[in-house]
């Protein structure tokens, strides 16, 4: 099979190439250059190309370079600073996701004549009683990455592998040390690749947009401070927000347009229904057309909870928790997994 490797310079995506050559695919590894500016975090530095690119030398397979600088400006740059303005917390990890590192992708592959394309996440795309295909847990539930991947359906998961799902970290570094790949004891990529660890989100946006200054109350309505920026708070934010001392406080509710911060102790945070939009489900027998109990990921390492989800509308649906849970910021993404908590069932993005 002749498949498209996105090698991204880290140890995992350097494996699930040395594994696919090894299982005797024909394969050329690729490194998409997405962000175009100063980088010192991420995927997306030069060093990171470059080390892609001496692991595809090391393995003996071709190496490209494709550039969707323009994509990734278009569909997670920009959307990024646009849901700050409007007072929304994305996760621009999932949007590249989604976006850049399958569809996009996919598109290059399918122009190309690939099979298939594959990455290093740690996911695995298994099937179930029906014989439909699923995005499924990775087998080290530390490193699973099936959260970011959610949104791929059945079409795109026909075409895509995932090599190293079935293996722990652990046993990744390893078969990277034992090929003498340059990449096996290099940290993991932790931070969002267009934000500089030297001046973090604030830095980036002020750049990119005009901050205003908020008043910040108690649930009373009660006057409890101020913040310099209303683009930069989110739902469930403690520190940072100079209240002095006292109680806790956290950010239940934030209104940009009124410029309004509401604080309150951790039990405000709590709430029975969350909703959700921006719906994907990988079969499109998985839209909940009567009440459905899942477990809920909140993200990307996030604990699970239990909850009926039920359609609320054109692209809606509400999640009510079994037990009261805190709230989500909106513009997080949230994903449904079956209550045997191993494959996908769909996800979404929470709305105000």
């Amino acid at each position: 099979m002749k498949v498209l490797v996105a090698m991204s310079g880290g140890v995992d995506s350097s494996v699930a190439a040395l594994l696919l050559r090894e299982q005797g695919h024909d394969i050329v590894g690729v490194t998409m250059r997405l962000w175009g500016g100063e980088s010192d975090t991420g995927c997306c530095s030069v060093s990171d190309v470059d080390d892609a690119r001496r692991v595809a030398q090391q393995l003996d397979v071709d190496h490209l370079v494709f550039n969707f600088a323009e994509d990734f400006d278009a569909h997670v740059v920009d959307p990024y600073v646009r849901a700050h303005e409007t007072g929304v917390t994305p996760n621009p990890c999932v949007e590249c996701n989604r976006h850049l590192k399958f569809d996009r992708l996919l598109e290059r592959a399918d122009a190309l004549g690939f099979d298939a394309v594959a990455t290093g996440h740690h996911a695995r795309i298994t099937t179930d009683e029906r014989g439909a295909l699923r995005v499924t847990r990775g087998a080290d539930m530390q490193k699973d990455q099936s959260y970011v991947v959610h949104m791929l359906h059945e079409r795109a998961l026909d075409r895509t592998l995932f090599p190293v799902g079935g293996l722990t970290k652990a046993d990744v570094r390893s078969l990277a040390s034992q090929h003498g790949l340059r990449t096996a004891s290099k940290p993991d990529s932790q931070d969002v690749c267009f934000i500089q660890s030297t001046t973090g989100r604030e830095g980036f946006l002020e750049r990119r947009m005009t901050f205003n200054p908020a008043e910040v109350v108690d649930t009373d309505g009660r006057p409890a401070g101020h913040v310099a920026a209303v683009e930069l708070v989110t739902v469930g934010q403690r520190r940072g927000l100079n209240l002095g001392g006292g109680d806790k406080r956290y950010v239940v509710d934030v209104d940009v347009v009124t410029r309004r911060v509401v604080v309150g102790g951790e039990e405000d945070l709590l709430t029975n229904i969350t909703l959700v939009n921006q719906l994907s489900w990988p079969h499109t027998t998985d839209k909940p057309v009567a009440a459905r109990q899942v477990l809920v990921q909140g993200s990307a390492h996030g604990a699970r909870h239990e909850a009926t989800i039920a359609s609320a509308g054109d692209d809606v649906v509400s999640i009510e928790w079994k037990r009261p849970q805190r709230r989500i910021a909106p513009g997080q993404t949230v994903v449904f997994y079956d209550l045997a908590d191993t494959h996908v069932v769909g996800g979404g993005i929470v709305t105000s």
